[in-house]
């Protein structure tokens, strides 16, 4: 592993690795995880692979199988819907909230991925547009200043990041997060709802269009 990504734990940097790898489509629904695989190939022994396939099993991207391998989860569309449900009350009192609530500081950074999204969105790159569009979701929920609501999206975070990255048109979403910001900044509460519902429906649906798109 490289030395650039400091001195956490083997495990830790194995999972954060295989996280992004699956979140950003690089492992796709149904691969294999092998433990032996992955530690040559990762340079590392297969302990703290071992870690990082339990971790992220406990998160919900990843299927166990028998003894020393697993396999990329191969979300369905009743995981698809569930999610969602989930994810829309989360985010409805979530944005609600970073309107009524946000400070100058959390606005700053906040306005920082919304750039940061339509930079990456202009430039055609997916995998930064797509992980800059999940950091906007959870700058939203830590400007709501509310501790269980951040426990909870801590909770289902990589499974939010990968739900959140199931989408082809990244400067429409880019744009629907630019529209979101301005009625967070103007705390305009009854704009921020109006918006929301019409975001958690778009991104429903392209969702749901994705994995029509791989199966078929």
């Amino acid at each position: 592993m490289a030395a650039s990504e400091g001195f956490r734990p083997e495990s830790e940097r194995v999972t954060q690795r295989l996280r992004d790898e699956i979140i950003d489509g690089v492992r796709a629904p149904g691969s294999r995880l092998v433990e032996r695989e992955l530690a040559e190939s990762l340079g590392v022994s297969r302990l703290p692979v071992r870690e990082a396939l339990k971790t992220l099993v406990s998160e919900g991207l990843v299927t166990p199988r028998p003894r020393s391998w697993a396999v990329v989860r191969e979300f369905t569309t009743s995981d698809i819907a569930d999610l969602d449900e989930v994810r829309s009350g989360l985010e409805t009192l979530g944005f609600r909230l970073a309107a009524q609530r946000h400070t100058r500081e959390g606005l700053e950074r906040l306005r920082a991925t919304v750039d940061a999204e339509l930079d990456a969105a202009r430039a055609d790159d997916a995998v930064r547009a797509r992980r800059a569009a999940a950091d906007f979701h959870e700058t939203v929920v830590s400007l709501a200043a509310n501790e269980l609501l951040n426990e909870l999206e801590r909770v289902l975070r990589s499974r939010l990041r990968w739900l959140l990255g199931q989408h082809d048109d990244l400067l429409a979403v880019a744009l629907e997060h630019e529209a979101l910001y301005g009625a967070i900044a103007a705390r305009d509460v009854d704009r921020v709802q109006e918006l929301v519902l019409h975001h958690l429906a778009t991104s429903r649906s392209a969702a749901l269009g994705h994995l029509a798109q791989e199966r078929s």
